[in-house]
């Protein structure tokens, strides 16, 4: 269930920014001191003095809602259904009745709140990429409006507007990791798979040569299935898993109508999110996205 509550009350909204802005307590978000009074109020929301700096704040200073005069229930509404329902932003300004530039921008600045993820692999982990075709989308006028290698067939890079991004299932954990990539090459895989647990790290990958290396480090135990010659599982070796998760981080891409190369994490990251709230009810998804970005 969706927590109409919080979206049709600004009080009800500006109590659970409350709570969870200052789980861990109450200070200044400019020096950090704790020793922090109540001084007053800002409309629905808390003011506060900061008693070793002298400045006033409230519960929506230094957060991603703060200079808005949007009310605080519409931008909840915007990120739960974003999140949830991977609305776009056209079809997020069409509900909220909030022009396109100010939804984009709001939303852009939660993406960039949203925490990078922290693998610790246990392995076995599989590792596979999928190509997204994202191009220069939004320059400045006295340029093309965009330069998207659409034409590009198999595989590409960064600069040739075709970036990889890569599908780490970490089948110990049940983890899945999704990180694009300036190249599909061996320094970026190691990088991956350089937060594991244990000394030799079984790893199932394809055939694609830039994985080839790991067979000679002892570091990890590489097994492999050769799609081009009709082999896609051999017994618990293969990587379904990565190519599963690859199709709905498509879908996931394909209501935003291309996205430019270079913010491509941070919607990246928005799915990683969803994929932790998928089967929560309503009250803790909406939480847990904002702990998320506050």
């Amino acid at each position: 269930m969706m927590p109409i509550s919080v979206f049709v009350s600004e009080r009800r909204a500006a109590n659970l920014l409350a709570q969870i802005r200052w789980r861990d307590g109450v200070y200044c978000p400019r020096c950090r001191a704790e020793s922090v009074i109540r001084y007053g109020s800002y409309r629905e929301f808390q003011r506060y003095l900061c008693k070793d700096c002298g400045r006033t704040f409230n519960d929506k200073t230094g957060t991603v809602f703060e200079h808005s005069a949007i009310p605080l229930k519409k931008w909840y509404l915007a990120v739960y259904t974003y999140i949830r329902l991977n609305a776009s932003i056209r079809q997020l300004d069409a509900e909220l009745a909030v022009s396109y530039k100010t939804v984009y921008r709001r939303v852009q600045r939660f993406l960039r709140a949203l925490d990078a993820p922290r693998p610790q692999l246990e392995g076995p982990v599989e590792i596979d990429e999928l190509y997204v075709n994202a191009g220069k989308k939004g320059r400045e006028r006295d340029r093309p409006s965009r330069s998207r290698g659409l034409s590009t067939r198999g595989r590409g890079t960064y600069h040739e507007d075709k970036p990889p991004v890569f599908i780490l299932a970490d089948r110990g954990s049940g983890e899945t990791y999704v990180h694009p990539a300036k190249a599909a090459e061996e320094s970026t895989i190691r990088l991956l798979l350089g937060s594991r647990q244990q000394e030799s790290l079984t790893v199932y990958t394809d055939g694609f040569r830039a994985y080839e290396p790991l067979d000679e480090d002892d570091a990890f135990d590489r097994e492999y299935v050769v799609h081009g010659e009709g082999e896609y599982a051999d017994g618990d070796v293969h990587v379904n898993t990565c190519e599963s998760h690859a199709s709905l981080a498509r879908r996931w891409l394909s209501p935003h109508r291309g996205i430019s190369k270079d913010k491509l994490t941070p919607y990246l990251r928005a799915l990683q999110l969803r994929k932790r709230v998928r089967r929560k009810p309503g009250d803790e998804a909406l939480k847990i996205i904002l702990e998320t970005a506050l």
